[in-house]
């Protein structure tokens, strides 16, 4: 009797500790399969268990990568190379982000990324787009590649500071992208065939010097263009370049420009800082100067050029009525 009795409270303990294990359950092995595949030098939090943070870990290899991750960080490492292997498993990354690392062009290995949007590879040791890669990874297939198919998803490229001379015209399938960074290169002219949805196109820190006939006219999204500090010259310019409804910035600083191109009345913001303006052109800005037509311009940069205020006609009150500031 006395061992019945004692041994029915230890059997409802351990009944009840039984109860709660298998209530948690479910919650312990939800965070064990978020947690058990990822990288020892990596973290996959459980609470957001589609991303994968190896940021700033001083890798030199790529790691490991589960199937379900969307959003891969490795930027500010020191990884060399994308091997074969390294993305075979991650076919449904969105976000791949590999800026500040050491990757040199012809150490970027196939691999597949149908459901890539963002890809961010600036700061790195790119000098051209990679010949072997697959044409599903359009953004990085060189101007030998021909009909690239399988990244209409691409939105945002990011390849700044990075040693490429010639984009080619690869990007031109890229129909979804909307933003592109090649600043920071060594480009010698604007690519020759870039999608036509495009809203932003940073070109500035190359060595560019003339724009090809009619080249902004092909964009009917685009909205902010940046070309500072390349080698811009009136004679590389030609007519009504930059005067295309729809631009709302246009940044031209640091080149080599005498006159002030004309710009179209929907214009917001220009800066012109740091050229060799001679002569403040108010015709740049209004063909037709009345109460119902005038620039839009709310922003004008002309300082570090060969001008000064007594340079403004008076009338240009009438033509920048809604410039809230005119440095010069």
């Amino acid at each position: 009797i006395f061992l019945k009795g004692f041994f029915k409270p230890c059997a409802f303990i351990l009944y009840k500790r039984e109860e709660l294990s298998l209530s948690g359950y479910r919650e312990s092995a939800q965070e064990h399969f978020f947690t058990i595949r990822c990288p020892d030098e990596c973290d996959c939090p459980p609470s957001f268990p589609v991303a994968m943070y190896c940021d700033g870990r001083g890798l030199t290899v790529m790691p490991t990568i589960p199937s379900r991750v969307k959003y891969l960080y490795l930027q500010n490492n020191a990884i060399t190379a994308v091997s074969d292997s390294a993305l075979v498993n991650a076919t449904n990354l969105e976000w791949l982000m590999m800026h500040h690392n050491q990757l040199t062009s012809d150490a970027i290995g196939v691999f597949n990324l149908q459901g890539l949007e963002r890809l961010y590879l600036q700061h790195n040791n790119l000098t051209t787009f990679p010949s072997n890669l697959p044409r599903t990874l359009a953004p990085l297939v060189n101007s030998f590649a021909a009909d690239l198919e399988g990244m209409d998803n691409l939105t945002i490229l990011y390849l700044h500071d990075n040693a490429v001379t010639d984009m080619g015209t690869s990007l031109k399938a890229l129909k979804s992208l909307t933003l592109l960074d090649i600043s920071s290169n060594k480009l010698t002219k604007v690519p020759e065939a870039l999608p036509e949805n495009l809203h932003q196109l940073y070109l500035e820190s190359n060595s560019i010097d003339s724009l090809p006939e009619g080249f902004f006219s092909r964009f009917t999204q685009l909205q902010y263009v940046r070309m500072a500090h390349n080698q811009l010259t009136d004679k590389g310019i030609p007519a009504n370049t930059f005067n295309v409804t729809g631009l709302v910035e246009l940044d031209l600083s640091y080149n080599k420009l005498e006159r002030i191109p004309p710009v179209s009345t929907t214009l917001q913001h220009l800066y012109m800082q740091a050229n060799q303006i001679k002569e403040f052109t108010l015709g740049s800005f209004c063909s037709v100067m009345d109460v119902t037509n005038f620039s839009k311009l709310r922003t004008l940069r002309l300082d570090g050029n060969e001008i000064t205020r007594q340079d403004i006609p008076t009338e240009s009150t009438l033509c920048l009525r809604l410039a809230s500031s005119i440095e010069v």
